[in-house]
């Protein structure tokens, strides 16, 4: 590297590093932010620890049936209608929705992103066919597409998170298609087609980095849904029967919500505190990102 080279790099890595400084302060000045992803974490290390805490099965019969929270030291959080484990059920389910919910996000983002990229960049005929493929997903509702391709396949987790980034891909391919449009024209995206670039290095390597920030907020978002969405699948009995997920842990409780509530607030809870967190850590990399409100 010459002596011009270096000198042109070390401003360039300066502001990079003052900008790196800027995000990290504005995350630490957002309350909500910081909630979100305390929540998240505590959920991410129960899901990691699971074995650890609890080393059988979550659907061994362990104790007596319908134990309730406080009321046997070695169940904490009860026992449900066959004796199950409720705590170690909860601790295995948190790592089934993460598991769906992220795999489920990065499907539906890399589909999403590879169709809104092509159409916004090249356009003409290219952009309309791909527009109309996307119109003809979002006219099918997204739960009753995902019923339709866990019912033809066989119900288990791979097949659950394929068929949520399946379905939610539309939203996605949509915001990258509206910032690939906004940024084709760029000055900077003109200077790399004098320099003789090709479509697929300006795609993703000038104009894909500078339209991360709202995917980012949105692959928060689509984590979310895709858990509501496993939970729903799985109240239904249409998830994966040798798993326990909170969704299906609500529905073995709902036959014992005048006697035993509590099977179906603690895993409605757990799924409700981590939509939540990732809600409000959404939020708060929008609040961050975005150039708009002054923080980014």
């Amino acid at each position: 590297m010459s002596a011009v080279t270096q000198d042109l790099a070390i401003p360039a890595l300066s502001r990079s590093k003052r900008h790196r400084h800027r995000l990290l302060r504005a995350s630490l000045r957002n309350p909500s932010f910081l909630l979100g992803l305390l929540i998240l974490l505590t959920v991410i290390g129960v899901a990691f620890s699971a074995g650890w805490l609890f080393p059988g099965d979550p659907l061994d019969m362990v104790g007596t049936p319908t134990i309730w929270p406080g009321q046997d030291p070695a169940f904490p959080l009860g026992t449900d209608s066959l004796g199950r484990d409720v705590a170690s059920g909860l601790a295995y389910g948190a790592r089934v929705s993460l598991l769906v919910g992220v795999s489920a996000a990065a499907i539906g983002l890399v589909i999403g992103t590879a169709i809104g990229a092509v159409a916004g960049y090249f356009g003409g005929w290219m952009d309309t066919v791909l527009v109309r493929l996307t119109e003809l997903f979002q006219t099918v509702p997204t739960f009753l597409l995902v019923i339709v391709i866990v019912a033809i396949a066989q119900p288990s987790d791979p097949v659950i998170a394929l068929a949520i980034g399946v379905a939610a891909w539309p939203t996605v391919a949509r915001l990258v298609r509206a910032q690939f449009r906004s940024l084709r024209e760029a000055e900077f995206i003109t200077a790399a087609r004098s320099l003789g670039y090709g479509a697929p290095r300006i795609i993703f390597r000038e104009i894909l980095p500078n339209a991360m920030a709202p995917i980012i907020v949105t692959a928060s978002v689509m984590v979310a849904n895709a858990i509501l969405t496993e939970a729903g699948l799985s109240f239904l009995n249409m998830g994966d029967p040798n798993l326990v997920s909170w969704g299906s842990m609500i529905g073995d409780g709902r036959s014992l919500l005048r006697t035993a509530w509590f099977l179906s607030a603690l895993p409605g809870g757990a799924i409700a505190l981590t939509v939540l967190s990732l809600n409000l850590v959404g939020d708060g990399l929008n609040d961050v990102l975005n150039p708009r409100s002054g923080l980014a």
